[in-house]
């Protein structure tokens, strides 16, 4: 039944036993079959994490990794972190060319862009801790849509053509992918025959079954071909990390969201932290002035992420002062109130980034569970591992190739997070569980590299600040500011024409895009029931039961 799918089921559904939300209708179709099985969040969440590396591989992936921010039935949170790391041969300046300047090519589009993975020990791991299923059982839905196949939908199809010159590259990536020399083509069915091995091993041995033996041997052969620096060794000293979650509270909300080496829990803090919720009320969404005091806010926290935050197993990551509250109260001060400021003239604080999915589940029980996860451009570096059927991610552009200049999502990067081997590179990652009053209220996460984070923002502040439904406040058009380069960047229909001219009367430069995210969320209803949505830029589903 999966594999005949080609109609999109709703894109909003409430439920009272489980939701289920994610960026591919067979994933999510998956999550909710296995929590009628008696499986919980966790269970339906790895459940989906390995699905979405059969039916969307642009983003969903064995070999990449991400992060986890949960809360259990008894009100306890969590933080998985299975985010890539340096090999042990990573050096610092490795992406630089002869005349010393950082090379995209390297760091984007080589095998020594490619970090070791953590998906897997990440899924797996979770599963042990907190499900209740066997992984045969939680796996056996993925295992499916690999040795059966899937028909493709026409945005896969239209992606993987967007993608012809990357892919095209790799014998092993035209092999799964196309078809008489051409992509695979809309309403035919993808089946991956190698990948449903890999899964079938991982799904008997666990993390053994992929990090060493035949997966781990494919793994480094293939980083041989291709002049990579992942060893055996490397593969099989990799382990996730459980780290303590960054909860704060916002606007009268408690968010729960994911500490470094994501950036995208403390910059989300700071970036709600430097506008007054009253405020934004009265100027109206997206007015010319809101977008002005957001931008601004957006512009200090970038600045901050850029300068301050890295790897805390490797370097000091000063949370508590970046957070306290006479820190933010001082940077919010510098705002201007009327005008733009000057990224040049805005420096991180002193003390006395774009191929990713997210998803989330809710189980009758309370757990809830949201995942980012990538290979960070969209395919990664592009090569599927010979005999294994996965895509290589290409992570290590994350890291500062070189202090100064812009990785692929365009950020300039500090020195905190330089190339050090074993080191974990700097995210944009999301994930967040939104509480009021002690209860669940509210997940939500979304791809998209540096604009993660200000989507986010936004989408809580539609909900909170301006009462919008869930599918609106998704929905609703965006606009973004990094620090550098200076300038708002703003999907189409984010401002209207006057909006556009009053902000480059009061000195911004904007430059429109196409669109920002692809969110995920599941809201809890005055009923009890959830509420799950998908974002209009996107094809996947919510489905509850």
């Amino acid at each position: 039944m999966l594999a005949a799918l080609v109609s999109l089921a709703s894109q909003v559904a409430i439920a009272s036993n489980g939701m289920v939300v994610s960026a591919e209708p067979h994933a999510t179709k998956v999550g909710v079959e296995i929590l009628k099985a008696g499986g919980n969040a966790f269970d339906a969440a790895v459940a989906v994490g390995f699905a979405l590396a059969v039916t969307y591989p642009q983003a969903g992936n064995l070999g990449g990794g991400g992060f986890m921010v949960a809360m259990d039935a008894e009100g306890n949170f969590y933080a998985h972190d299975f985010r890539e790391t340096a090999p042990a041969a990573a050096s610092r300046d490795m992406f630089l060319n002869a005349k010393g300047e950082a090379d995209p090519n390297l760091s984007q589009r080589s095998h020594l862009a490619v970090g070791v993975p953590g998906t897997v020990e990440g899924l797996v791991r979770t599963q042990h801790r907190f499900g209740r299923l066997a992984l045969r059982e939680v796996m056996l839905p993925a295992i499916r849509l690999a040795r059966d196949g899937f028909i493709v939908h026409e945005r896969l199809a239209s992606n993987l053509r967007s993608s012809d010159s990357l892919l095209r590259r790799f014998e092993a990536t035209r092999t799964s992918f196309y078809r008489g020399g051409s992509t695979i083509a809309a309403g035919q069915t993808l089946k991956q025959p190698e990948l449903a091995r890999t899964l079938e091993r991982i799904s008997y041995g666990g993390r053994a079954a992929f990090y060493e033996g035949p997966v781990a041997d494919a793994i480094v052969q293939e980083m041989k071909r291709g002049g990579g620096i992942i060893t055996h060794e490397d593969l099989k000293t990799y382990r996730s990390q459980w780290r303590v979650p960054l909860v704060f509270d916002r606007h009268g909300y408690t968010l729960v969201s994911m500490p470094p080496p994501s950036s995208g829990g403390v910059t989300l803090a700071q970036i709600l932290a430097f506008v007054d919720p009253a405020e934004l009320r009265t100027l109206g969404r997206n007015s010319t002035m809101y977008a002005q005091r957001m931008a601004e806010a957006q512009r200090l926290a970038f600045a901050d992420r850029n300068e301050h935050l890295g790897d805390p197993d490797f370097v000091d990551v000063p949370l508590d002062r970046l957070l306290s509250q006479s820190y933010l109260n001082a940077r919010k001060a510098t705002m201007p109130k009327n005008s733009a400021g000057k990224s040049e003239n805005v420096r991180a604080g002193r003390f006395e980034r774009e191929e990713t999915t997210h998803y989330c589940v809710a189980d009758s029980e309370g757990n809830i569970v949201a995942v980012t996860y990538t290979l960070n451009g969209s395919y990664g570096m592009g090569a599927i591992v010979p005999g294994a059927g996965f895509l290589l991610n290409n992570e290590m552009d994350d890291f500062t190739s070189k202090p100064g200049s812009p990785n692929m999502f365009g950020l300039v990067q500090g020195e905190k997070n330089a190339i050090q081997p074993g080191k974990r590179m700097l995210s944009s990652m999301t994930p967040t569980i939104v509480l009021k009053d002690g209860k669940f209220a509210l997940t939500i996460g979304t791809p998209g590299g540096s604009t993660i984070i200000t989507t986010a923002a936004q989408v809580f502040l539609n909900v909170t600040v301006f009462g919008m439904s869930l599918k609106d406040a998704v929905d609703s058009p965006r606009f973004h500011h990094q620090h550098l380069p200076d300038r708002i960047d703003h999907e189409r229909d984010a401002f209207t024409n006057s909006a556009l001219a009053e902000l480059r009367k009061l000195g911004y430069t904007l430059q429109s895009r196409g669109s920002m995210g692809l969110v995920a969320a599941i809201q809890r209803l005055p009923d009890g029931r959830y509420l799950g949505t998908y974002d209009r830029r996107g094809y996947g589903t919510a489905e509850g039961y």
